[in-house]
């Protein structure tokens, strides 16, 4: 998992939220500097499955997100992670296309997903966004292959465009 230094003593407890956007090298690159982001790890959510073994397991690619809210709140980073999707776009994320390449925010705390209900019904195109918000059923770490992918492979693909993937590093 990628980590930033902190002092604990600078911050209250860390929280984790989870991110389905497509393809988790390009999420994973973006979130992971965001302030107040302390670590992240490509894996899957909600699948059919305890263990991912294959592509008809129901499992969503996601990006587990470790950070303070002290620094970043649950609101902010949901906001961020909107700047990467196209929240209107079901099982497809820029040429990704497939069940697992749906999008979704997942947590094991109710009040992150109530955020994110109150986050989209806020919006003006509320009736549109297809974003899946659910408890987080269960998650499988992906192999390391996965794992930081494009700080490894720059070139690789990605459906983010790079002036947003990089638009705070």
């Amino acid at each position: 998992m990628k980590t930033q230094q902190h002092n604990k003593n600078d911050h209250n407890e860390q929280e984790i939220i989870y991110f389905a956007g497509g393809c988790l090298w390009g999420v994973q690159e973006f979130i992971k500097h965001l302030p107040g982001v302390v670590a992240t790890q490509a894996g899957r959510a909600n699948g059919l499955t305890d263990t991912t073994i294959s592509s008809y397991d129901g499992y969503a690619e996601c990006v587990k997100v470790i950070f303070y809210p002290d620094a970043v709140n649950v609101i902010e980073l949901i906001g961020y992670f909107f700047e990467i999707i196209d929240p209107y776009s079901i099982n497809k994320q820029g040429e990704d296309v497939g069940k697992k390449y749906r999008t979704g925010i997942y947590s094991e705390q109710n009040n992150h997903l109530q955020t994110a209900i109150e986050y989209i019904t806020r919006r003006e195109d509320a009736d549109r966004v297809v974003v899946e918000i659910l408890p987080l059923l269960n998650y499988v770490k992906s192999d390391e292959e996965h794992q930081e992918r494009l700080t490894r492979f720059p070139n690789d693909y990605c459906h983010i465009p790079k002036k947003i993937l990089h638009k705070y590093k």
